[in-house]
């Protein structure tokens, strides 16, 4: 690689990566607006690539054990497939992600009607969520940090919620080979928000994830309906298929689900819910990649892919080819007083963080 320097330190050789955050034009979306595509890449050699279409990760690139580097995301090579509707690759997902019951809300005794894009249920913002705005972006560099900062103004009813939304989200790549994704949003006037981001993982970078072993920090999770609508139950893990407190193979269990279930895409209730603590932790034990999720967010929805088609759409990659961990509050959350409020209010601040840390094992 170009750049790549071999330094001696305590009769230890290192080899240490040019350092940077560099701008490429990666197209234009349908409006005319210029699409950036941004790498970071930190002095161990990680890089991602964060694009200003849906503030969107676009890949992400760690080392197995043996240093060899590989791709561990999902997603398309160029714009097209972007532009087109997909299961939200890396997308930044709002102004709610996952779903709300019928596609509507009450607030302050107003009731709110908004698409139905997922059967009768309002999905990642409804038709034209974040993930399909053009964002603007700031990239920063410095103190062994790499990043960019996008910002969005949602108007008031866009997508029929009130308010004006000012949404910053910012990626920053570390010297630690940590992802650190901060949401910042404030408000003019009350409104749902639930911000996260919809990256599909495969720590081998190929093939399934059938035999990624999974570790969630929860002792329950939210049952749902047919049409993936919490029950209003907060259920005990213990003694299910749904259990991850200790380490498990995702395909362990998967034939035991309820019902005619063909994967995981439940919401878990983390341990720690008001403060930046672990959530869950992959292996993938042949390339021994491990990735660790520390989050201030109250939920995990975990998804193993079980909509991939491995048609164009989809990128080609099939049912299981990727796993998410969207960090997040909980679905359908405006119609549900029991659940954490994810109500924002004029005068206050969304403030979530979620960080990806990567490392191998031994």
């Amino acid at each position: 690689m170009v750049g790549l320097q071999r330094v001696r330190s305590s009769n230890r050789v290192e080899y240490r990566f040019p350092v940077s955050v560099t701008r490429t034009d990666f197209g234009s979306a349908p409006a005319g607006q210029e699409i950036g595509l941004f790498t970071c890449r930190n002095r161990h050699g990680m890089s991602v690539e964060l694009m200003s279409l849906g503030a969107t990760l676009k890949s992400v690139s760690v080392p197995d054990r043996s240093g060899e580097f590989a791709d561990v995301t999902l997603g398309f090579p160029g714009l097209d497939g972007y532009l087109r509707r997909h299961p939200y690759f890396g997308s930044t997902v709002g102004r709610f992600a996952n779903r709300i019951a019928g596609a509507r809300f009450t607030l302050d005794g107003t009731a709110y009607r908004l698409a139905a894009n997922n059967g009768p249920n309002h999905l990642h913002g409804g038709e034209a969520g974040f993930d399909r705005a053009v964002w603007e972006s700031e990239p920063f560099e410095g103190d062994g940090e790499y990043g960019v900062r996008f910002h969005y103004l949602s108007p008031d009813r866009e997508e029929r919620y009130p308010g004006n939304l000012s949404v910053d989200v910012t990626y920053t790549l570390t010297d630690d080979n940590e992802l650190r994704i901060a949401y910042l949003a404030t408000t003019d006037s009350p409104t749902p928000v639930n911000l996260t981001n919809h990256t599909y993982w495969n720590l081998a970078g190929a093939g399934v994830v059938l035999d990624h072993v999974v570790q969630i920090e929860a002792d329950r999770f939210l049952p749902v309906d047919e049409d993936q609508i919490p029950t209003g139950e907060i259920a005990p893990v213990a003694g299910t298929p749904m259990d991850f407190t200790v380490p498990k193979r995702v395909g362990e269990e998967l034939e035991d689900l309820p019902g005619d279930r063909i994967g995981y895409d439940h919401c878990y209730v983390l341990r720690h819910r008001t403060a930046l603590a672990p959530a869950a932790r992959i292996l993938e034990p042949v390339s021994g990649r491990v990735m660790e999720v520390i989050t201030s967010q109250p939920g995990l929805q975990f998804y193993t892919g079980n909509n991939l088609t491995g048609f164009e759409p989809h990128g080609g990659h099939g049912r299981f080819a990727g796993l998410c961990l969207e960090t997040q509050h909980f679905p359908d959350s405006p119609n549900r007083s029991e659940f954490p409020t994810t109500i924002l209010s004029p005068g206050e601040q969304y403030a979530q963080m979620t960080i990806h840390r990567f490392s191998v094992a031994k």
